[in-house]
């Protein structure tokens, strides 16, 4: 029973670890989602330069797809409390599908709560994420083009937006690693071998994949390309009063 308990909540256990990790490697190593908070702000910096609708239709594409797995998120809660009313059909099919040995109903039972749980989290944290986006769009159009916006108000709009994306990946991860609870059903074991691939899959997107160093090149070429236009804007400054 305690193996199988431990088995059962590991899923949970690793995606709280990981979202308290992550934040830590960050300090030492950019994330992607560390370098796309750099996009983002540019994203609010040239907002403030442009009237046009162009970005509210990126921020309502963005809010479209957190509110689909939210709306997912409500679907699979309510997929488990109906299972809760099928024990004794799932216990039949479990005695077929189990390579390790027959669950009880009590562990069964547990490892739905767990399950709930996971999917549970996953809505909290995709309505919050709405809910930012949300606000970052009222910020974004309560800008007033006909002055300059400072650098501080640029920095609240772009700590909105990334506390929105933070939250959106607190979902997709409670997603991930929702995947490692239905390996449990197959063997206790197997929860924890698809456990620690998962974190394997998630750290290599986030720290070492083709994404992260495409979107790091970008990053690294805005900023160049921001140290070259004061100095052209110098030179042009500069050039009638040579004549």
């Amino acid at each position: 029973m305690t193996a199988t308990l431990f088995t059962s909540i590991f899923p949970l256990v690793a995606y709280y670890a990981y979202n308290l990790i992550v934040p830590l490697i960050e300090r030492r190593r950019p994330s992607l989602s560390t370098i796309m908070n750099m996009q983002r702000r540019r994203w609010v910096t040239n907002a403030t330069r442009r009237e046009s609708p162009f970005d509210a239709i990126l921020s309502g594409n963005i809010m479209g797809s957190v509110s689909f797995l939210a709306s997912t998120s409500v679907l699979l809660v309510l997929a488990v409390f109906a299972v809760f009313g099928q024990l004794p059909t799932l216990m039949e099919t479990l005695d077929t599908l189990s390579v390790d040995s027959a669950f009880s109903i009590g562990d069964v039972q547990i490892h739905l709560m767990v399950m709930l749980t996971m999917f549970v989290l996953a809505f909290f944290a995709f309505t919050l994420s709405l809910r930012q986006f949300n606000h970052y769009c009222i910020m974004l159009g309560a800008l007033e083009h006909d002055r300059v916006t400072s650098e501080e108000e640029i920095d609240a709009i772009t700590r909105m937006n990334a506390l929105g994306a933070k939250n959106f990946n607190s979902g997709i991860r409670a997603y991930y690693f929702s995947v490692a609870t239905v390996a449990w059903f197959i063997s206790e074991w197997l929860a924890v071998a698809t456990c620690l691939a998962t974190v394997l899959v998630l750290a290599h997107r986030e720290f070492f994949s083709t994404a992260h160093r495409t979107a790091a090149s970008a990053a690294v070429i805005a900023a160049r390309h921001r140290k070259k236009v004061p100095h052209s804007d110098t030179k042009k400054e500069e050039g009638p009063g040579e004549f």
